[in-house]
């Protein structure tokens, strides 16, 4: 959790050159619609500031002499037409732009969407065994959606302020430069403020997020504990560690909403006095252009009523912008993080690779072979240390151990999650490493002990995808490991639906789709990982049957906790702490009376005592 908080906490700059670039690349594809986008933004921001201008023709023209005249009223119908033809136009190029926009942007993050999890799939295991899952899935949903809004909302529509900012600006200046100047007297003070409050509001945002981080990885630790918090009555300490998160969180918040309750009603009280020198110099020019006109002596400087109007609208819409700056800066700032935290994932390189031209095995027989392997997690913590053994194709190797000896770790190495440090591990003479990843594992199948099945159908999870596998050969390899009598006893058989993680399954019947899975995929080495160790005696007893048709003509290897089920193994591969102690067949190593013999004759004790304690059945 120490990780995933830093992460979260550690938000990086609120604008990075290197990041927008990079970001841009995503859209250069998409040059074309979003300069449409532009462009048409670039028409509404002149339709919208046209408004203003028009009225103004009409009070200087037609309202402010006071003449009441046919030509009046059809010039004011005739302005009221234009309004009109402007609106309509305004709504049809706005509606086109958005639709335009939304589309273009949903499209650039369907394809970084599928870039971060096309990516995923090439890291290998180790990466994944250091990220949290829902870190992970964090970041192909809410980073990328995040970035949607920075392309849709901050990128594009940035040009329509800078159109909007750049043209009000234009036409009080030309209109007459002294009123524009008064007009935008406040505009310094406003870049001053807006500065204030983006580093100010960086800090608070910046908290608030670390504490919400906090708080989302504090619930995910213990609902998935739950079990444990209510077994050890620790409800009442858990509240409280809650309520000492949330208190940080809540006061965050609240200095957040203070910079903004700040920001925004200073803003309103700048327009607001901007209008009011508008209202103070415009209209004593106003009052004074009418009075020299009144007694023939015109003033240089002309202020009319319509100018008065027109400059009141124009600093409305010039400062729209900037009253929308605090959510635009909050978009950035979300967009910044997430986009560097993609990157991040992004940048990860996955540390198994293909060679350039991989040894491609036109047939794998299955042939076995692992020498002087030694292999560690972290740097040198070995867990496996040189060691050597040998299945030939067909054959059925077991490997038997106490917990952490290494077993499951053999498996990883066979199938390539993971490189050894030394040694080699062939296959047919070939190293692994020298094929290529996606034929090595077409090549191996396996069945683990915690079986995943994903959400679908008793079908789907046996096909996995793939079309090559017919549903005759599904129900044939569910027949042949005595999953198909169960399957069909379901009410849609074969069809019933499979919900997350296969929950409405028992693990018996989770453990034998897995069996027909591997059955249908036909691969030349098998490998069974403690598969039966959640099966019951009866399940057992069909799978022990089912294994003679399951691993005929394949090397098998079988990892095993229950001994009883590797009796009839080629050899068996007994490890102790990384090493091979020993090897041989079942009676072999019961007549050596080693490790092996110890490990049967202490599941044996057990075995009976078990028996012995049971009650006996009432008559």
């Amino acid at each position: 959790m120490a990780g995933f908080r830093h992460e979260e906490e550690d938000l990086g700059k609120s604008y990075d050159s290197r990041l927008m670039a990079r970001l841009l690349t995503y859209a250069r594809p998409y040059w074309k619609p979003l300069l449409f986008c532009v462009l048409l933004l670039g028409i509404a921001a002149g339709l919208d500031l046209s408004r203003p201008k028009l009225l103004q023709y009409a009070i200087d023209t037609y309202l402010s002499n006071g003449v009441n005249s046919p030509a009046a009223q059809s010039g004011l119908l005739q302005i009221a037409g234009l309004l009109a033809v402007i609106l309509v136009v305004q709504f049809i190029v706005t509606y086109g732009q958005v639709q335009l926009l939304q589309f273009t942007g949903q499209r650039i993050i369907y394809n970084i969407r599928k870039q971060v999890f096309g990516h995923l799939q090439t890291l290998d295991l180790k990466f994944f065994d250091s990220q949290p899952a829902g870190r992970i899935v964090t970041r192909v949903t809410n980073d990328t959606e995040t970035l949607n809004e920075l392309y849709t909302a901050v990128l594009v529509n940035l040009f329509r302020d800078v159109f909007v900012l750049v043209g009000a600006a234009a036409i009080m200046l030309t209109t007459n430069w002294r009123f524009g100047l008064v007009a935008l007297a406040l505009v310094p003070f406003i870049a001053l403020f807006s500065n204030w409050f983006m580093s100010k509001a960086r800090s608070a945002w910046r908290d608030v997020r670390t504490r919400l981080a906090r708080i989302n990885a504090f619930l995910a630790e213990h609902i998935s504990g739950m079990k444990v918090v209510q077994l050890f009555v620790r409800e009442e300490k858990t509240y409280q560690e809650f309520k000492e998160e949330h208190d940080y969180y809540f006061k965050a918040s609240w200095a957040q909403l203070m910079v903004w309750a700040v920001f925004r009603p200073i803003l309103d009280i700048s327009v607001n006095v901007a209008i009011c020198l508008v209202l103070w110099y415009g209209g004593g020019q106003a009052l004074r252009t009418m009075a020299g006109a009144q007694s023939g002596n015109p003033v240089a400087t002309a202020v009319t009523l319509g100018s008065v109007y027109l400059f009141v609208s124009l600093v409305r819409q010039f400062f729209e912008p900037l009253m929308q700056l605090a959510e635009k800066f909050n978009i950035l700032q979300s967009a910044m993080a997430s986009s560097e935290r993609l990157f991040t994932l992004l940048d990860t390189k996955p540390s198994i690779v293909n060679q350039a031209e991989p040894t491609q095995l036109p047939c794998v027989a299955g042939h076995v072979k692992f020498q002087g392997v030694s292999f560690a997690y972290n740097n040198e913590d070995w867990v496996l240390r040189n060691v050597s053994f040998e299945a030939k194709p067909g054959q059925t190797i077991a490997f038997v151990g106490h917990t952490g000896a290494g077993k499951s770790s053999i498996v990883n190495l066979l199938t390539r999650f993971y490189d050894v440090q030394k040694g080699e591990v062939l296959i047919d003479g070939v190293n692994v490493k020298a094929m290529d990843q996606q034929a090595l594992r077409r090549s191996v199948g396996l069945v683990a002990q915690d079986v995943f099945l994903f959400t679908g159908d008793i079908r789907s999870n046996i096909r996995l995808g793939n079309p090559a596998i017919t549903d005759e050969q599904i129900e044939a390899a569910a027949k042949a490991v005595g999953a198909d009598e169960f399957i069909r006893s379901l009410p849609q058989g074969y069809t019933a639906p499979v919900v997350e993680r296969g929950a409405t399954l028992s693990a018996g019947q989770r453990q034998l789709i897995s069996f027909a899975r591997a059955l249908a995929f036909d691969p030349p080495i098998l490998i069974l990982d403690e598969a039966t160790a959640n099966i019951d005696s009866e399940t057992e007893a069909q799978i022990q049957q089912a294994l003679q048709t399951l691993t005929a003509g394949r090397t098998t290897f079988i990892v095993a906790h229950r001994l009883s089920t590797i009796q009839h193994a080629d050899q068996i591969v007994v490890l102790h702490k990384g090493q091979i102690r020993e090897r041989g067949t079942h009676a072999e190593l019961l007549a050596q009376e080693g490790l092996y013999y110890k490990l049967w004759r202490l599941q044996f004790e057990e075995q009976q005592e078990k028996v012995a304690q049971a009650p006996i059945p009432a008559l």
